[in-house]
């Protein structure tokens, strides 16, 4: 038994001596990574510079046309025919949609006709009228006769006029059987189709004119005082091709939402001519009534770990992490404000990633050679 427990306590020992160190091991590790040199292009460096943080108001809204409108039936009618569809081009009065008009197109008839009946009745009356003038002033008829066709006459002009009006009430009603469209643009929703009956006031088509794009952003009411006609708004679109734009304010309605407590404001594009062509894209950014001049950093140069935060400064072909201390975020940019930890003209890694070492040596990615030219042409024979 007494073998037993030696032979137990000399493999313990054993293991205990061939066990390496951990912190040791750690150690070597980390040294074999800073031994071995990182690879890096052009593109990878990120070049500290100075660069303005705005501060104002966070304007958030939609990119709509300040040229609109809802075309609507204007008569009881069924929809026979429908000439343009969503996206489609359209000048300004072009037909669109083409309602029926057989019941007005009889009651035009109508009141035509009965124009021309009256139009006989009332030129009888005068020429009467005229005749007992004549005779009354040779004495050869009353006076009373002479005036009861002049009311004959007065009452069929009557009627006439009347007439008349109800033949120009049945050309309006018929030509809004044609609705057209007011303005050059573009049909953005198509809301009838052929064989709907409409009534007055029924949506049909909306036409909306693509070059007269705006933003229309609404700012909490807490921020109005900030605010002024003209300030500069620069924002983003979702969806567009562009990244960054940049406007005006041009008007500031003057009475705030009393539910969400947000003001409209409409912010003219610095260039119209590259403006989103679609109505009712999202769009946020900021009114810039103030700016701070600083160091910007992007949000990928920034490495965090917990609450701190830092970067990895190449120089003098080793990569050192620098400790930052960060400021304000610019939502517009996405870029942070540095208020220490590096100056301006520094490198820093663009896209770091988790390998990195303290101290790690690097290279700068050579040019690829540049491929030899086209092979001389065979001499010829």
């Amino acid at each position: 038994m007494r073998a037993f427990v030696s032979v137990l306590l000399m493999s313990l020992l054993l293991a205990a001596c061939g066990k390496p160190d951990k912190a040791a091991a750690e150690k070597a590790a980390a040294a074999a990574k800073a031994a071995q040199p990182l690879l890096l292009a052009p593109e990878d460096l990120y070049t500290v510079a100075s660069g303005a943080l705005a501060s104002g108001p966070v304007i958030t809204g939609s990119v709509l046309p300040e040229r609109r409108a809802d075309l609507r039936a204007e008569v009881a009618a069924v929809v026979v025919q429908v000439l343009r569809d969503n996206g489609e081009s359209v000048r300004a009065g072009d037909l669109l949609v083409r309602l029926d008009d057989t019941a007005i197109r009889d009651s035009l008839a109508s009141a035509e006709e009965s124009v021309r009946a009256l139009t006989q009745a009332f030129e009888q009356a005068e020429r009467q009228v005229q005749r007992l003038r004549t005779l009354q002033a040779q004495g050869m008829t009353s006076t009373q006769a002479l005036e009861d066709a002049e009311v004959r006459r007065n009452n069929a002009q009557s009627d006439l006029v009347a007439a008349r009006a109800r033949v120009v009430s049945a050309r309006q009603q018929q030509q809004r059987t044609l609705v057209r469209a007011p303005f050059d643009g573009v049909v953005s929703e198509r809301k009838a189709s052929v064989g709907d009956t409409v009534q007055i006031g029924r949506e049909l088509l909306k036409v909306i004119d693509p070059r007269s794009m705006r933003f229309e952003g609404l700012v909490s009411a807490d921020r109005l005082g900030e605010l002024r006609v003209g300030q500069p708004v620069a924002f983003r679109v979702n969806g567009a091709a562009q990244a960054d734009f940049t406007g005006k304010v041009r008007r500031i309605d003057a009475s705030a939402n009393a539910t969400t407590r947000q003001v409209e404001l409409i912010v003219a594009f610095d260039d119209p001519a590259q403006a989103p062509r679609v109505a009712g894209l999202f769009a946020e950014g900021r009114v810039e009534a103030g700016s701070t001049q600083g160091l910007m950093l992007p949000e990928t140069v920034i490495v965090r770990v917990g609450d701190a935060a830092h970067a990895w400064r190449v120089s003098d072909g080793v990569v050192r992490k620098a400790v930052l201390k960060l400021g304000a975020r610019d939502a517009r940019t996405g870029h942070v404000l540095l208020t220490a930890g590096l100056a301006a003209g520094d490198r820093v890694l663009r896209n770091p990633g988790s390998g990195l070492a303290d101290g790690q040596k690097f290279e700068m990615a050579k040019a690829p050679a540049r491929a030899a030219s086209a092979a001389p042409a065979p001499a010829s024979r």
